[in-house]
């Protein structure tokens, strides 16, 4: 059994020459939970981690350094493998998140009432207070194919809509297809069960690959807007968007190839891998 000092949450966060904004990360951190909880920070290989440690130092944080970049889904296995067994809830969160007073302890009352649930994400702002699309329904080849070619250059295109369809102007807690990796709690036993994240995934599509497994295995996803974090910005692929965006589309194109596997679904995986193809050539020119 757990000792009265185990802690109940395990707070994981992957860096990437992540520098002076993890100090805001950790500070909500503090406030974000009143249960026993710890802080792993994994770092990706940045090229300075003088002010990473620091930060982890001064806030009580883990501190795990690897010797190689393993992409988010990978950083965040290899702090939940480091981290404390006892804990019950996983939290996973962008660095350049910051946390609402009570937002993981929110987010944890909701799975502790609903035990079919797998996985509850909060409401994530921007800086601006406008709402990040952050839960969604699952992808399909449809949905993915018209988001791919007319996302870019018909913003209001139905399989766009349909692709960020989630109602983010109700504060009800609902099921849906999949969470954002910014921001998420999952049930330690729900993650276990299906083996975490796949660290195939390098980075994009390995939350949606986890809600999707998640569902599979009867989980449920839970939007739940009655906790809140803001979202300052991507700021370690900030200098690479263009290879992110490439990275993106492989992730992407990942994820649906291998949902849809019947041989005589391979023209439709040609039109998709071509619709990504110009997507990306549309935001790179």
């Amino acid at each position: 059994m757990p000792g009265a000092d185990s802690p109940s949450v395990l707070i994981v966060t992957v860096t990437h020459n992540t520098g002076e904004v993890l100090r805001a990360f950790l500070r909500s951190a503090r406030t974000a939970t009143a249960q026993p909880a710890q802080i792993v920070v994994v770092d990706n290989a940045s090229a300075d981690t003088t002010v990473e440690r620091e930060a982890c130092a001064e806030f009580g944080a883990e501190f795990l350094a690897l010797d190689e970049n393993l992409g988010y889904g990978g950083g965040i296995e290899e702090g939940v493998r480091h981290g404390s067994s006892d804990a019950e809830f996983l939290v996973i969160a962008n660095p350049d998140v910051e946390f609402s007073p009570g937002s993981v302890d929110e987010l944890v009352r909701v799975l502790r009432e609903r035990p079919a649930a797998g996985s509850a994400g909060p409401r994530i702002l921007n800086v601006d207070g406008t709402v990040y699309p952050s839960a969604r329904s699952l992808p399909s080849l449809r949905t993915g194919v018209g988001h791919a070619i007319f996302g870019r250059i018909w913003p209001g295109n139905p399989w766009t809509r349909r692709y960020r369809g989630v109602d983010y102007e109700s504060d009800a807690v609902r099921p849906v297809g999949w969470l954002s990796g910014a921001c998420l709690v999952v049930r330690r036993d729900a993650y276990e069960q299906i083996g975490g994240f796949d660290t195939s995934y390098f980075m994009y599509f390995e939350d949606v690959d986890l809600g999707a497994r998640l569902s599979k295995a009867a989980w449920a996803n839970l939007y739940a807007p009655t906790a809140s974090v803001v979202h300052t910005g991507a700021h370690s692929t900030s200098t690479a968007s263009r290879r992110m965006e490439a990275v993106h589309h492989e992730s992407a194109y990942r994820y649906l190839s291998r949902k849809y596997t019947g041989w005589y679904l391979l023209p439709v995986r040609v039109v998709l891998w071509v619709g990504l193809r110009v997507r990306q050539w549309w935001v790179t020119r």
